[in-house]
């Protein structure tokens, strides 16, 4: 299912770039994507093989009404292949194409407590003098780490958590006593 995903949401990004509107394509995608999840009803009837594609087509035109054309092309064309339950992971991967376009690099930084806002833009712009990208920071708190911080920083991870070190070492004791 990855591979439709990766071929849909990349041909969905080139003819949006071509036309030079893959920033409004990226957030039309996701607020349909959006409404999808949170609306169970809305997600049954464009998944659901009970309902006709002239019924689904008929739907979606009163759902993204004023939508881009290309966007409003690209579900129809989901519609008749059947390959509309594919939507978020063709999300997923058009954003990552469009952070790679725009040179935006995720970072998250995950802490066991609330850091300060000089602390966590500190680290964002660390990190984007070091790579040369716009970094797009999320910061949440996780208390199961103890202490320190997990860093994600595109698809790596920096795990410098107090929990993370405890798992280490008891790892090496159980090596140890074998």
């Amino acid at each position: 299912m990855e591979e439709i995903a990766e071929v849909y949401g990349r041909s969905l990004f080139e003819v949006a770039k071509d036309q030079g509107k893959i920033d409004e394509v990226r957030e039309q995608l996701g607020e349909f994507a959006e409404a999808l999840q949170e609306n169970h009803d809305l997600a049954v009837f464009f998944f659901s093989p009970y309902f006709s594609t002239p019924e689904k087509k008929d739907g979606l035109a009163r759902a993204v009404e004023g939508a881009e054309e290309t966007l409003v092309n690209f579900l129809h064309l989901l519609i008749e292949k059947h390959r509309m339950p594919a939507i978020f992971r063709i999300r997923r991967f058009y954003d990552g194409l469009w952070e790679r376009e725009n040179k935006v690099l995720p970072v998250q930084i995950t802490s066991a407590t609330k850091l300060d806002e000089a602390t966590v833009s500190g680290i964002g712009d660390r990190i984007g003098e070091q790579t040369g990208q716009r970094v797009q920071l999320t910061a949440t708190v996780e208390p199961a780490i103890l202490g320190g911080i997990v860093l994600r920083v595109g698809n790596s991870i920096l795990d410098a958590s107090i929990r993370n070190r405890l798992d280490n070492l008891r790892k090496q004791v159980a090596r140890g006593s074998a």
